[in-house]
């Protein structure tokens, strides 16, 4: 029987929209079947923890499950209680119906017992069971997962099915596709993918953040300029500062991946992509480069102040 999404999640219902995703991922990626292989009660954790935030991750559905609209597994409460059911959820944990009221005396966490009593187990509102979920993997590049794209799959039964992915989707993450798993009584079950990204060879992520290493020459470090950069969205241009060291950080804000949570006004929608210069001498040596340093008064500066006791 499933849960109070709030208490699956181990929130309250005063809790924002932010703290939900927060609590989600860190459930997700904990039960996560890749990191609990051949675990039940794990994989069982997990699907309870995403069909949890299915409800309450959805603002609208959200709203829905605050007024009493629908129950613990998003389904449609039986008109009789709506209205009862309602206020107690409106009041909050340990509220109780009015008098004489089919609630009174139980307190709002004994509500999924008393519907189960109701309606038993196996079927929900004199619903009959609904047919087994899914659960897939499915493997995409990184550009793919930081831009968004559509896949069109095959699954083992033959089916084909148009799959969404999400600009900014990370490793490890879950789609639902509702209604797409196998049939029974009382309507079709739902298809879970698990995503695996496959990293990429110059773009790492951080978090909404991109960072990168970018080769640039002796000439370009002390002399500055303009290089191409790559990030997710295409090349972009890069202004070198004078007297660059290996190491420097360049900031290109606004050029990460979309932010899932909500940002403030003003605030950038997208991370930020990090480029750190690294400076890359001439394959093979040079020996005109050679003969400058040798000659090079500042030469023998102390590159190296407070570090090793120098």
């Amino acid at each position: 029987m499933a849960r109070n999404p709030y208490i699956v999640l181990g929130l309250s219902p005063s809790a924002s929209d932010a703290d939900i995703r927060a609590a989600f991922r860190k459930l997700a990626k904990q039960y996560h079947p890749d990191r609990n292989p051949d675990d039940k009660k794990a994989e069982d954790k997990f699907k309870e923890v995403s069909a949890a935030f299915d409800i309450i991750g959805d603002s609208e559905q959200r709203k829905r499950y605050d007024r009493g609209e629908i129950d613990d597994e998003g389904r449609e409460r039986a008109h009789p209680f709506s209205q009862w059911t309602q206020r107690d959820h409106a009041a909050g944990a340990g509220a109780h119906g009015g008098p004489g009221g089919p609630g009174a005396g139980a307190s709002f966490d004994d509500l999924g017992d008393i519907f189960s009593d109701l309606f038993g187990g196996a079927r929900r509102g004199g619903r009959p069971q609904r047919g087994r979920d899914l659960r897939y993997r499915l493997e995409v590049d990184f550009l793919d997962a930081a831009n968004g794209v559509k896949k069109r799959v095959t699954m083992p039964d033959g089916r084909t099915l148009d799959i969404a992915i999400p600009a900014g989707l990370e490793d490890g993450q879950s789609l639902r596709l509702r209604g797409q798993g196998e049939r029974g009584p009382g309507g079709a079950g739902d298809v879970y993918v698990d995503v695996k990204v496959r990293p990429h060879e110059i773009f790492q992520r951080k978090g909404d953040d991109i960072h990168i290493e970018a080769p640039i020459t002796l000439k370009e470090a002390v002399l500055g300029g303009k290089i191409t950069v790559p990030t997710v969205a295409g090349d972009v241009s890069v202004s070198v500062p004078k007297n660059s060291s290996s190491g420097a950080m360049l900031r290109l804000r606004g050029r990460g991946l979309p932010k899932a949570r909500s940002v403030g006004k003003g605030a950038s929608a997208a991370g930020d992509q990090y480029v750190r210069l690294k400076i890359v001498l001439p394959e093979g040596g040079d020996k005109e480069l050679e003969a400058f340093v040798r000659s090079w008064s500042g030469a023998d500066r102390a590159a190296r102040k407070d570090f090793a006791g120098v």
